[in-house]
């Protein structure tokens, strides 16, 4: 799931676009050692035996029983491994569950954090050959949780129609799209998300984990630490990820090869953003690359559509539209031209599409398309529909009915399946989705927007036989399918058809929150890993 990629222009765009702007200078380095299992022990010095204990010495590291007090204080249970059997339509899944934590260390030894893992390992497979998949949301501040049981993992819970609200019952059920048919799987959930932790105190270890750089560090490490613990490191990799996945994926994938000496197969990208200068600020991009959604959850309303529907919208948006977009509002005839045009896509009144000059944020959209009935659409999904609490108010006040309303049976759920089916019981609350860690995220030093653009031709390019598949929802206006498309039609000719893939489906950020297309991306996924 994603946080807020573009804000309203009218009050907020100013500063979440000084807030993406930046990028992160510093590396964190890192090393992993399993949070139920003690460091391993050194070699001792000449003329100290075996397991005999010396006296630490001043100015070395600090594993003082003070600091190895505040991290017993909060370390994870123990892992808790349990046997599974899944019966679905046609087969029967019988495999090994494990909840449990990899827990981080500095470079000087000393542990920073405890990062929460689910692995779900197929019976009777050889694990030389068996393919595993690591997966990891976004956010930042989103846990895994969201394609644990919406999309992948062996339980689903529905989170569509009238399952998409707060009191909806949390009851899990078998989830016959699993992907552990064709792969093992590994959800990670990054420091402050789920139930992972720090297990060091003091700002210092905060910046680095909740930072660009450093974040893409600790979640490779932690991909390597349980390839090692597991003799996994034979196995086919693959890497899924979603929403700001965008920018931690390629990264992390990056990360593998070149430090952590870990090759990928495949990487995954569920909704990605790849690149923030296209979401905010002076960008004319950001209209170009979510106008054919505009336009898609308006002919939506009136009967399905696909991405084939829409083929005339995205001829129009990277053509006459781009180009009236940059003579200017100075250009009277081109502007009202604009405007009516999308005015007549999107449905928006034509004289309200006059005053913004045919240039509609999301926010924007959400509230115009059908404000005469006092409804907005959501963000996640702008094909779902929610009142209005200030119809009248001349500000926007309004949360998200495709987003927000998923909050209390994911936790729910996610919770219950931890404790009571794989019996991993941590004290504290579980993270859904953590706003401390968006709002504490560093994304830089004001110089130049994230983006993952750079890695991913760094990786297609390092890696011949690396394949990248791109889903997206077409109802998706947190992180627009077009803009994906934009950015791919600019990578060099070695990232050809048969190694990038992008397919849009019915349905929005989420969009394996519907059963079809849940169906049809699987499908995708197991012909990738072949």
């Amino acid at each position: 799931m994603a946080r807020s990629f573009a804000a309203p222009r009218h009050r907020h765009l100013l500063l979440v676009t000084l807030a993406f702007a930046l990028t992160v200078s510093l590396a964190m380095g890192v090393r992993a050692q399993d949070a139920s299992e003690p460091p391993p022990a050194a070699t001792p010095p000449a003329g100290q035996k075996p397991g005999e204990q010396k006296p630490p010495e001043r100015g070395g590291r600090a594993d003082t029983p003070a600091s190895a007090a505040t991290a017993a204080q909060h370390r994870l249970p123990p892992d808790s491994t349990t046997q599974q059997t899944l019966t679905l339509p046609g087969r029967t899944l019988a495999f090994a569950a494990t909840a449990g934590s990899i827990r981080l260390f500095d470079d000087k030894g000393e542990p920073q954090a405890d990062i929460a893992y689910t692995a779900y390992q197929l019976d009777g497979a050889d694990p030389a050959t068996r393919p595993v998949t690591f997966v990891f949301n976004g956010g930042p501040g989103a846990a895994s949780a969201y394609l644990q049981l919406g999309n992948a993992g062996p339980w689903r819970l529905p989170i569509t129609g009238d399952a998409a609200v707060p009191s909806a019952s949390p009851d899990l059920q078998p989830n016959a799209e699993t992907w552990l048919d064709f792969t093992d799987l590994v959800f990670i959930d990054p420091v402050g998300t789920g139930y992972s932790r720090f297990v060091a105190t003091g700002e210092d270890v905060r910046k680095r984990f909740f930072s660009v750089d450093g974040d893409v560090s600790s979640i490779a490490v932690t991909i390597r630490r349980w390839l090692e613990k597991s003799g996994r490191l034979p196995s086919p990799k693959f890497v899924a990820t979603e929403s700001y996945g965008g920018i931690r994926g390629p990264k992390t994938v990056h990360e593998l090869q070149t430090n952590q000496g870990v090759g990928v197969k495949a990487l995954i990208l569920i909704s990605p953003v790849l690149d923030f200068r296209d979401f905010g600020g002076s960008s004319l991009l950001q209209y170009v690359a979510s106008l054919p959604t505009m336009a898609a959850v308006a002919r939506n309303a009136k009967g399905t559509v696909t991405r084939a529907d829409i083929a005339d919208v995205e001829r129009y948006a990277r053509g006459d539209f781009l180009a009236d977009l940059i003579k200017g509002l100075a250009d009277t005839e081109a502007t009202i031209r604009l405007s009516d045009r999308v005015a007549a896509l999107t449905g928006i009144d034509q004289a309200v599409s006059r005053r913004l000059a045919g240039r509609f944020d999301s926010i924007e959209f959400r509230r115009e398309f059908d404000r005469r009935d006092g409804k907005v659409t959501g963000r996640y999904d702008a094909s779902v529909m929610g009142f209005d609490p200030y119809p009248d108010s001349s500000f926007f006040h309004f949360s998200d009915p495709s987003g927000e309303a998923l909050t209390a049976p994911l936790s729910s759920a996610v919770v219950d399946l931890t404790t009571r089916k794989l019996n991993w019981r941590p004290d504290g609350s579980y993270q859904l989705l953590n706003g401390a860690v968006g709002k504490g995220w560093n994304f830089g030093n004001g110089i130049d927007p994230p983006e993952s653009i750079s890695q991913l031709r760094q990786i297609l390019a390092l890696d011949p036989r690396l394949k990248l598949l791109i889903g997206h929802g077409l109802f998706d206006l947190a992180t627009p399918y077009f803009g994906t498309r934009m950015q791919l039609d600019q990578l060099p000719a070695f990232a050809s058809s048969d190694r990038v893939k992008l397919v849009v489906y019915p349905g929005g950020h989420m969009f394996y929150s519907r059963d079809a297309s849940r169906q049809a991306f699987r499908t995708e996924v197991q012909a990738l890993m072949k």
